[in-house]
């Protein structure tokens, strides 16, 4: 049986990824709305490139240098 809190944290998980599949269901009409001809193989193929390079965050969301991965000492 879960705890409270493992209850709290699956709850919030499960919040987390029904935002997210809001977030790419929205970015898809975007593309519809964007680009009326593409095909959905073609909307696909765009929502997968944003996914993979997010505008704004091409190296990555996180703060200061980039350094290769995994690290090598």
């Amino acid at each position: 049986m879960a705890t409270p809190k493992e209850e709290l944290i699956a709850a919030r998980f499960k919040t987390t990824l029904a935002l997210f599949e809001m977030g790419e269901a929205m970015l898809r009409q975007k593309l519809r709305r964007k680009h009326p001809e593409a095909s959905e193989t073609e909307i696909e193929a765009h929502v997968r490139e944003w996914l993979e390079r997010p505008p704004g965050a091409e190296h990555g969301d996180g703060v200061g240098r980039r350094v290769a991965w995994p690290r090598r000492s």
